[in-house]
């Protein structure tokens, strides 16, 4: 037995008719169930473990933020939407680790307060991606990446029994981790053998992995190696986009909401089902504007209240299913979806426009013109037996009824102004923005557009 064995110190006292009674009543039990073999102890006190925890928290928070200032620059569809899905991912788990830190009697106040001037210099390295393969090379082969094994060997080397709720907490949020790293893998694979230098990417990977070295990796504990020289933002900080990205399969209009303007005919007679169909479920595609939408205010608001930014990214998730069911639905109507133009009027507008004025318009506007008019479609395609449109929009009117409430959250957290001020401002500015793409004649007689024109022209 070793000089450290706790039993050397503190030696058991036992009584051997009491011993022997127990081996005798553990022969006797009738059940053989397996047994624990976890360690008692492990290697981090509590007060180490909420250090680690807290740089976890804070880097996925930052990823979080930083995929959304990316949403309006990336143009490939494919990527702009598995995006929006990540943006959520590395959100839910800052919040799970931040609950978890809460436990061990952290106050959220000091949690949502913390700040890693480290972390914070390579996020700022990472933001600075010449492009969206540079961009998913940096948050997942090098963040990510370092991030999931930062996880597994935390679960290996923190206290199986008395940290078991860390454990759990890692161990659901490396489930999403896996399907995360598949993906971008197979998407910079995309890139590759689509043309894309991976001489250039390689070098970015290694520049970036250095600089996370030289913090002491992303536990902040490792050996330390040099900083790689020079660092991009130091030479010219990022700014994020305000622009939105379409790739070269699209063709797209801005000038108008109304799909039948912007594709130069109808396709379907004026108010039949058939045209109603077929908008909603572009409607439904084109909803990758509002993954531009909410994770750029996402960036935008970062910081200012941790709710709020969970509540952005969850909405920006379900905008990116919105968005896949769009697509996919256009498949099983027949048509190729990028024979359909798509329409850039909300983003364009949105893009450089304050965030409490462009989160007002797809809110108070947009969502709730939604619900305006789904349940009617609802009903119309439940009486054709359009079993697809019926399920599709079921599960929107949900989520856009979600999105309206925690909606409510969001703008409270960007803005003082009274709802009434707030929404006379939204459609100020959305019409100089609809006059400045086309959408109106400045020689209209009209002081601002009102909130149904608003709604159509700009397609929400």
């Amino acid at each position: 037995m070793s000089k450290s064995d706790p039993a050397d110190e503190f030696p058991p006292i036992s009584f051997a008719e009491a011993r022997a009674a127990a081996v005798r009543r553990r022969g006797e039990f009738a059940y053989r169930f397996p047994r624990d073999p976890r360690p008692l102890g492990g290697k981090f006190p509590v007060e180490e473990n909420a250090r680690r925890l807290l740089r976890f928290f804070y880097l996925e928070r930052r990823l979080s933020h930083a995929l959304g200032s990316w949403t309006l620059g990336i143009p490939e569809f494919e990527v702009k939407v598995e995006t929006g899905r990540h943006i959520f991912y590395h959100m839910d788990a800052a919040h799970a680790l931040r609950q978890r830190l809460n436990e061990q009697e952290l106050r959220l106040s000091a949690i949502d307060d913390y700040r890693d001037p480290q972390l914070d210099l390579f996020v700022d390295e990472l933001l600075c991606a010449a492009d969206a393969p540079e961009l998913l090379v940096g948050v997942h082969q090098v963040a990510g990446k370092a991030l999931e094994l930062a996880y597994r060997h935390h679960c290996d080397d923190t206290a199986a029994v008395a940290d078991a709720p860390t454990l759990r907490v890692l161990r659901r949020i490396l489930l999403d981790y896996e399907p995360m790293r598949e993906w971008a893998d197979a998407a910079i694979a995309a890139y590759l053998d689509g043309g894309v230098d991976e001489s250039r990417l390689s070098r970015w990977r290694w520049h970036l992995q250095q600089l996370l070295g030289s913090i002491g990796g992303i536990s902040g504990s490792e050996a330390r190696t040099a900083e790689p020289a020079p660092l991009r933002h130091r030479q010219q900080p990022y700014v994020r986009g305000q622009e939105p990205k379409r790739d070269s399969r699209f063709t797209t209009f801005c000038h108008t909401g109304d799909y039948e303007v912007g594709d130069g005919q109808a396709r379907f007679p004026k108010d039949s089902y058939e045209g109603a169909r077929l908008r909603f479920i572009r409607t439904q595609r084109d909803e990758v504007d509002a993954i531009e939408a909410f994770g750029t205010f996402l960036w935008d608001i970062r910081f200012k209240d941790f709710t709020a930014e969970h509540h952005l990214a969850r909405i920006t998730w379900d905008e990116a299913r919105h968005t896949e069911l769009g697509h996919k639905a256009l498949l099983d109507a027949g048509y190729d979806p990028f024979e359909l133009p798509n329409r850039l009027t909300g983003s364009i507008c949105r893009g450089p426009m304050d965030p409490a004025y462009a989160m007002a318009e797809i809110n108070l506007f947009g969502e709730v013109g939604v619900l305006k008019t789904i349940n009617q479609l609802i009903e119309q395609a439940r009486g054709r037996k359009d079993m697809v449109v019926e399920h599709l929009a079921d599960f929107v009117r949900a989520d856009e009824r979600t999105h309206v409430r925690k909606g409510q959250h969001v703008i409270r957290v960007m803005t003082d102004l009274k709802m009434q001020d707030l929404e006379l401002r939204t459609r100020e500015l959305f019409t100089e923005c609809l006059v400045n793409l086309g959408a109106i004649r400045k020689d209209m007689d009209v002081f601002t557009v009102s909130r149904e024109d608003l709604e159509e022209l700009v397609g929400e």
